[in-house]
């Protein structure tokens, strides 16, 4: 014997499904509802957008931070970071022998790969890759999407400054090893001497 809760009856479905046509008038309540209300509209390109502080733009680099450790390029899902460097001597005065340091030729992103996952923002362990909130950079020609270290380091001029410090949250990592570093090379306190006569474990 089937249930007559599945073949649901007449009060059964009219509760289940409302009354006849109640999705159409929902439906038409949103639309008057957009209709009368007055709309916000930007006037981009005269007024340009106020955009968050943390939007991600284009990527700005920092040249003389670059140490041409590859881990950007290495760590990016897209392969479009293409870096090129050579090495020099460097005489440093009292050393052995000079020392050797990467010198960089050759820096580029081609956006056009680029999915601004910021990766490379992150695992870059000397600050050469900043966020830029400028994003109007298209072009008529795809090639040209390619954006060399002179082109990206001309971006950094548009970073903005990076917020402040919370007082009540955790200390910088800099201000943490700088406070250790000035204990310790501050001087210790002189050992107090017992005084002739006196009991040594009366001050302990």
């Amino acid at each position: 014997m089937s249930d007559p809760s599945e073949h649901g009856g007449a009060a059964g479905g009219t509760s289940e499904r409302g009354l006849p046509g109640a999705g159409l008038v929902k439906g038409l309540a949103v639309t008057l509802k957009t209709m009368t209300s007055r709309s916000t509209t930007q006037q981009y390109p005269d007024v340009a957008p106020e955009l968050p502080p943390r939007s991600r733009g284009v990527i700005a680099l920092s040249e003389e931070n670059c140490t041409v450790c590859m881990l950007c390029a290495r760590e990016c899902p897209d392969w479009c970071i293409y870096i090129d460097s050579h090495k020099e001597e460097v005489a440093v005065p009292g050393a052995a022998r000079p020392r050797q340091r990467n010198v960089l030729d050759k820096f580029d992103i081609d956006f056009s790969l680029c999915m601004y996952c910021g990766i490379c923002i992150e695992v870059c362990p000397f600050d050469a890759l900043y966020w830029s909130p400028e994003f109007e950079y298209a072009e008529y020609d795809i090639k040209d999407l390619l954006h060399d270290k002179d082109h990206l380091g001309q971006w950094m001029a548009t970073v903005p400054p990076p917020p402040a410090h919370d007082p009540n949250g955790e200390p910088a990592k800099e201000e943490t090893a700088a406070a250790r570093k000035a204990a310790a090379a501050r001087p210790a306190p002189p050992a107090v001497r017992p005084e002739p006569g006196a009991d040594p474990g009366a001050a302990s």
